[in-house]
């Protein structure tokens, strides 16, 4: 049954009134991320497969890879993968009901941000 009682509701907060929480960031965060690393295991494929089908086009797409572009591309997915990896266990330990309150919500991101991080930079020099 359609609704005629639309024109009395409440409008969302707009963007320039409504202050975006930590919380709201990370989760939005964790989708980019998830879908951005698509796009590193897609290099990576792309990498594997011109390693199978010949010399000569393994150097052509190992020189790509292996540029700037592509070890800006490999260190976001490194970050990614980080990230991504931490905003699940966050999430596993929110599904038990455990650390749910605000503040130590909060916290809890600032460390998955952090640990991303400060794990990436860690993965890098050990690698």
């Amino acid at each position: 049954m359609a609704d005629v009682n639309r024109g009395n509701r409440p409008l969302s907060p707009h963007l320039t009134i409504y202050r975006p929480q930590l919380t709201s960031i990370t989760s939005i965060l964790t989708r980019i991320t998830g879908n951005a690393l698509l796009v590193g295991a897609l290099l990576v494929v792309w990498w594997l497969l011109a390693a199978a089908t010949s010399p000569a086009y393994f150097a052509k797409v190992d020189g790509i890879v292996t540029s700037f572009f592509g070890d800006l591309i490999m260190f976001g997915s490194l970050w990614a993968l980080w990230y991504h990896s931490l905003a699940g266990l966050r999430h596993l330990i929110w599904d038990n009901a455990k650390m749910l309150e605000l503040g130590v919500a909060e916290k809890l991101g600032w460390a998955v941000i952090a640990g991303s991080v400060i794990l990436t930079i860690l993965t890098v020099i050990v690698i």
